[in-house]
């Protein structure tokens, strides 16, 4: 194996094609197509499926490909510090559900330590996803939450893809709701108070099981439900139709509309918002980074 190797292999999963990733790379296609061969024989694995339609990541490719980022990224930590040059574009990918906190954190990130060349990616997805993303290798840290309800289901997941969950911070369940909502004026909110409201939350896909929402008390009955995939249309929602939702009470003006406020929710039950990661992979230092300004944020 070669640092030229992880190279190729890196950006023939970028372009899609050994075409296109010939033509970034300036050399030939066979040369490329024989490099990538070498590299699967030498590790007995294939990295990369073949059709007429083009090439995908195989389920080991994707985690060979975690790996040699992290490889190539070294690297270049290693080139700028004694050679003072930056060879490789940064790259750097988080999952989460919709914390504004992990946005927060996120954006800090790339104003501190992206540097001139990098390229990164916040999805705030679905449970499942969030999951497989890091499994797989396509995030290197995922945000997520853990309570009474789901903790069993959830780090069972976790376990049988290899995955290790970190506590962040307890959370108090919070309500919320626009400014103008008549449950504003009260300084905590009760189930019952809830009743006559519409309930938002977050659409959890093909994985739609009550363990994997992003919302706790997601069995309680409800009259009025909407189901969104964004933030910014739960939002809007929430002041347009007077509906509400339930988190963790932690919200950030600056990323969010101005409009909704935070109630605590008077119920017995918490939210262990924390962050997943491979238990057999070390921590990049730009996942370094990011945890650390994640735990500065919710002190």
């Amino acid at each position: 194996m070669t640092l030229k190797q992880l190279l190729y292999v890196t950006t023939v999963a970028e372009a899609g094609t050994i075409t296109d990733a010939a033509k970034a790379l300036f050399i030939a296609q066979p040369s490329l197509t024989s490099a990538i061969h070498e590299l699967e024989k030498e590790y007995y694995i294939t990295i990369f499926s073949r059709s007429n339609k083009g090439i995908v990541l195989t389920p080991e490719g994707e985690e060979f490909l975690g790996y040699a980022r992290q490889v190539l990224e070294q690297t270049s930590l290693i080139e700028e510090r004694y050679l003072g040059r930056n060879t490789l574009k940064q790259r750097f990918c988080v999952s989460s559900q919709h914390y504004t906190f992990a946005v927060d954190a996120f954006v800090r990130l790339l104003k501190e330590y992206a540097g001139d060349k990098y390229e990164f990616h916040m999805r705030e997805t679905q449970t499942y996803d969030i999951i497989d993303d890091v499994a797989h290798h396509r995030s290197e840290v995922g945000i997520l939450y853990l309570n009474k309800f789901n903790d069993s289901i959830i780090r069972k997941a976790l376990k049988d893809q290899d995955l290790s969950f970190e506590r962040l911070f307890i959370a108090k369940p919070h309500v919320f709701i626009s400014k103008e909502n008549p449950l504003a004026k009260k300084k905590t909110i009760t189930p019952e108070d809830l009743k006559p409201y519409p309930r938002l939350s977050f659409e959890q896909g093909n994985h739609n099981s009550f363990y994997f929402s992003e919302e706790i008390l997601s069995t309680m009955y409800c009259d009025k439900e909407l189901l969104v995939c964004d933030r910014a249309t739960l939002f809007n929602m929430l002041i347009g139709i007077n509906g509400y939702t339930i988190s963790s009470g932690v919200i950030k003006n600056e990323l969010n509309n101005q409009s909704i406020i935070s109630k605590p929710l008077k119920v017995d039950d918490y939210m262990e918002i924390g962050y997943i990661l491979p238990t057999s992979m070390h921590m990049s230092q730009m996942t370094q980074n990011y945890i650390s300004i994640l735990k500065e944020l919710i002190v």
